[in-house]
């Protein structure tokens, strides 16, 4: 199987694959596939949004050996399970506020040590700011009317110094009747005059209707 343009991620066709960082071990019930002798774990762009916006043309990963990273939204693990393999070596700090989501994360990170399951509100990054320090690399994936604000607060809070941070729009968790297009303006816009500047722009269409995935630096 030929890799992919995006560092430690397998790529057939439309399908992409990560290095399975527990052998033998399925997170959500994805299929497996062997290559030389080396396993590897579907990477669901249906389940991951990260996995879509790979899919949907983003030249790079949105990091670069990140030794910490803070995602926000863990919610059952799905997509920190393949950052876990694709970062084996790095520390994955994972803040999630629903205690029956946070129950099977939490299940999942006893059995991969590069995880750390956080049980709080990404909205309050204060309370956990301490624990996480500084970090390379931010996510976050939640279903908030606020989420730009939220998200700039934990860029402010939480990144390093030439980190990046990969926000995914929930546009129908800001408003139900707003044209996509018009809330990913007004987010730019926000940002923007929180300090932070967008470096890449991509729809998940079809993975993941009205979700817009932004990268951004600081400016």
């Amino acid at each position: 199987m030929p890799a992919s343009e995006w560092p430690g991620v397998l790529r057939r066709g439309r399908e992409l694959y990560t290095r399975n960082l527990r052998p033998g071990e399925r997170v959500y019930g994805e299929e497996f596939i062997v290559e030389d002798g080396v396993e590897y774990r579907h990477w669901d762009p249906w389940r991951s949004k990260l996995a879509a916006y790979l899919l949907n043309g983003a030249s790079r990963l949105p990091f670069e050996h990140p030794r910490r990273v803070l995602y926000l939204g863990a919610a059952h693990g799905t997509t920190l399970s393949h950052l876990s393999d694709l970062l084996p070596d790095a520390q994955l700090f994972g803040i999630e506020k629903s205690g029956g989501s946070f129950g099977t994360f939490l299940a999942l990170a006893r059995r991969r040590p590069n995880l750390f399951p956080i049980l709080a509100d990404a909205q309050l990054p204060e309370r956990y700011q301490a624990d996480v320090g500084p970090v390379d690399f931010l996510y976050q994936d939640v279903a908030l009317r606020n989420q730009a604000n939220v998200f700039a607060e934990n860029v402010g809070a939480c990144l390093s110094t030439g980190g990046t941070a990969l926000l995914m729009l929930k546009v129908r968790s800001v408003t139900q009747r707003r044209p996509v297009s018009a809330v990913v303006t007004e987010t730019r816009t926000s940002l923007r005059r929180q300090g932070l500047r967008v470096v890449d722009q991509r729809s998940l269409t079809p993975f993941s209707r009205d979700h817009v995935a932004l990268l951004v630096a600081p400016a």
